[in-house]
């Protein structure tokens, strides 16, 4: 297939890209390079395989230039992963995330529609479920409420891809990632920005009282249940929990950091966050009967994956 990966310089969508064309499958990259963190970051993510692939710089606000790379060549599918990340900046900057993550999407699914793309992957996130007291959340549950405008967008995404299978027959699956992890996470994640830190003798900052859990999904999984999606030949639209299904707890988050680095953290206890989730936990077992989703890598296994990323990233960084 000829597939068009949208956020493939970012974390997720490089390892897909990645792993797409390790399948045999023509791949090219839209991406804006924007200055969320270092741009620098996202070509290097590129860096082993950008021979490999056409990359377009383009806004996803900027509807003309998202038609224009859909005029130039033709695309079998999408995997819609690029998006203004995170809950806390969402806060500060709703109306960027709306026009970024909800106009972005309609422009995409748009040109998509009038160049006839087939297959839609629509990258969600598990901010949807807010502070569902149904646990472990599953897809079928309704949901009433977002804790922030980064997850209102990612619902908002989800029903505006319904509503274009609905009208135009294109196949789209969303999937509904849970904190994912692993070597190329972004810097602001706190799993990347607590490893540094620790690693720098500097403090982290721990909002809460260390009790609040997620649901940390190893990136090899994620894309696995990824690409079993471009295959999915159920309803038009459909929706997916990719985690681990296992929670980890804050405070054995950062003691878990700390044993890898066999470093101690310096912790700076601050109040709970607006928009943050108490929990995330998925129910897996739609995405196993019918995906073949098999998340693997258990959490004692991955985090020492990402550790020894790190570690690597330190020895071939520039002496200052």
């Amino acid at each position: 297939m000829r597939i068009l990966v949208t956020g493939g310089a970012g974390f997720i969508g490089s390892h897909l890209a990645e792993k797409l064309l390790g399948a045999g499958h023509e791949v090219a990259i839209l991406d804006d390079f924007n200055d969320f963190y270092d741009p620098q970051i996202k070509r290097a993510n590129l860096s082993g395989f950008i021979k490999d692939v056409r990359v377009y710089q383009v806004d996803l606000r900027e509807s003309a230039s998202v038609r224009a790379v859909f005029h130039r060549e033709k695309f079998d599918a999408i995997a819609h992963l690029a998006a203004r990340a995170g809950v806390r900046p969402s806060i500060e900057q709703p109306r960027l995330y709306y026009d970024t993550n909800v106009i972005g999407t309609l422009n995409l699914l748009d040109a998509a529609r009038m160049t006839g793309v087939e297959r839609f992957i629509f990258a969600s996130s598990s901010s949807v479920y807010g502070a569902s007291r149904v646990v472990p959340f599953s897809e079928d549950q309704p949901l009433t409420q977002t804790l922030s405008p980064y997850g209102a967008t990612k619902i908002a995404g989800e029903f505006i891809c319904s509503t274009y299978a609905h009208l135009y027959q294109m196949r789209v699956v969303a999937l509904r990632y849970f904190t994912v992890y692993g070597p190329r996470q972004r810097p602001d994640l706190a799993i990347h920005k607590f490893t540094r830190r620790i690693y720098a003798g500097l403090p982290i900052d721990q909002f809460g009282d260390g009790t609040t859990r997620r649901d940390y999904t190893y990136i090899d999984d994620v894309i696995q249940g990824t690409i079993a999606a471009f295959e999915y030949q159920g309803p038009l639209f459909d929706i997916f929990n990719l985690g681990e299904s296992e929670t980890i707890q804050l405070s054995d988050l950062i003691a878990a950091i700390e044993k890898a680095l066999g470093r101690k953290a310096r912790i700076n206890r601050l109040p709970e966050q607006p928009g943050d989730m108490p929990l995330t936990c998925a129910d897996i077992s739609k995405a196993k009967r019918l995906l073949g989703y098999k998340p693997i890598t258990k959490f004692h296994e991955g985090l020492p994956k990402f550790i020894d990323w790190f570690l690597q990233t330190q020895k071939k960084a520039p002496a200052r």
